[in-house]
């Protein structure tokens, strides 16, 4: 409820500008109109009101009602109703009659689309039918010039205010979405990519090495006992040295660099334009850092890392086979001892000297 009321306050707020605007420009495009006719005394008081005061009033009621959204539309069919009645109060004069009620049903449709300007045609048919009850139907063809360059702000002004309403709107959607494009790629606690966004990384980064005959090196990192960390010292410990890595990884990485978390401990990095020689330099500065970090709740802690690196290769049938290279190297790390780093290359160099002794 308190999230609507501040969506129905926004509403209300959007619209006070634009209709503070329209009705004090359209008070003189009425006045003009119904100067030259003999009205009672209440109506000039009541088109100051509609004028002057009601715009400030209806924002009052909607930021003060415990429903804002509904009756700021609300005050929208009060605001048409009331275009209805000063049509009919000027005799139905063609080109004020036409400048007011077109300029609220614009306001209409900007509000609430074709449903709410159906409502709001409805609600001006409501003032034209209680203007008849007050005033003799007539109809006054003379259009002045007065009544023209009454009507030319209306014309210019208030279509103004609407275009600049609905554009700050559309900014401000806009910033939304690239907010929520931003959370729907990566991980709440690291902010780092997500698993599904840094895949779909690993995946361009593929094609552009096989495209361009690039060279690129992924890195798949895991946290050495991190199931004993979480069990021993707590899931709060835990969360800090996970973010403790991601912050040691913005850190150490370049901007060209994609860092991930690939899922539990385990993250992950691709190094555009990066041998497999530098990777393993990076990366055993990496882990040295990370093995400095200290943590105020656990002053003692220590952790360490292990690293598995893979370069991309043109004998790789896809993203997936790369990836199982850095996997089948972090499997070597941490089958070695843990808290070091390991290359692809190098495995397969000790596969094929085992290979060789065994014949």
């Amino acid at each position: 409820m308190e999230i609507r009321a501040g969506k129905g306050v926004s509403f209300a707020r959007r619209i006070y500008l634009p209709r503070a605007v329209g009705l004090g420009v359209g008070f003189f495009c009425v006045l003009a109109a119904m100067y030259p006719l003999q009205v009672p005394s209440w109506v000039w008081a009541l088109l100051v009101f509609n004028g002057f005061v009601w715009p400030h009033v209806a924002f009052q009621v909607s930021r003060l009602s415990k429903t804002p959204f509904q009756a700021e539309r609300r005050n929208l069919l009060i605001d048409s109703v009331f275009g209805g009645f000063w049509a009919g109060a000027m005799q139905f004069n063609p080109l004020p009659t036409v400048t007011v009620l077109a300029m609220m049903a614009m306001n209409n449709i900007a509000a609430g689309g074709l449903r709410f300007f159906l409502k709001g045609t409805l609600a001006q048919g409501a003032g034209i039918l209680l203007s008849l009850l007050v005033f003799p139907l007539a109809f006054n063809q003379d259009v002045t010039p007065l009544q023209v360059y009454a009507c030319l702000p209306m014309l210019v002004l208030y279509p103004l205010m609407v275009g600049w309403v609905s554009y700050r709107l559309a900014t401000k959607l806009h910033e939304h979405k690239q907010v929520l494009r931003t959370v729907s790629r990566t991980d709440s606690l690291t902010g780092l990519l997500n698993h599904a966004s840094w895949m779909a990384q690993l995946d361009s980064e593929f094609d552009r090495c096989r495209h361009l005959h690039r060279r690129a090196t992924i890195a798949l990192i895991d946290i050495d006992h991190f199931k004993t960390i979480n069990d021993g010292y707590g899931h709060v410990i835990g969360d800090l040295v996970l973010t403790q890595l991601s912050q040691i990884l913005r850190v150490s990485l370049r901007e060209t660099d994609s860092a991930g978390r690939y899922g539990g401990d385990e993250f992950c990095v691709i190094l555009p334009d990066t041998s497999e020689a530098m990777a393993v330099d990076i990366m055993e500065r990496l882990r040295q850092a990370f093995a400095r970090a200290k943590y105020e709740l656990e002053p003692g802690l220590a952790v360490s890392l292990s690293i598995g690196i893979a370069s991309y290769s043109p004998y790789q049938t896809d993203a997936c086979a790369w990836l199982k290279e850095a996997d089948r190297a972090l499997y070597a790390a941490k089958s070695g001892g843990r808290d070091r780093v390991s290359a692809a290359f190098d495995v397969i160099d000790r596969r094929s000297d085992a290979t060789d002794d065994a014949r």
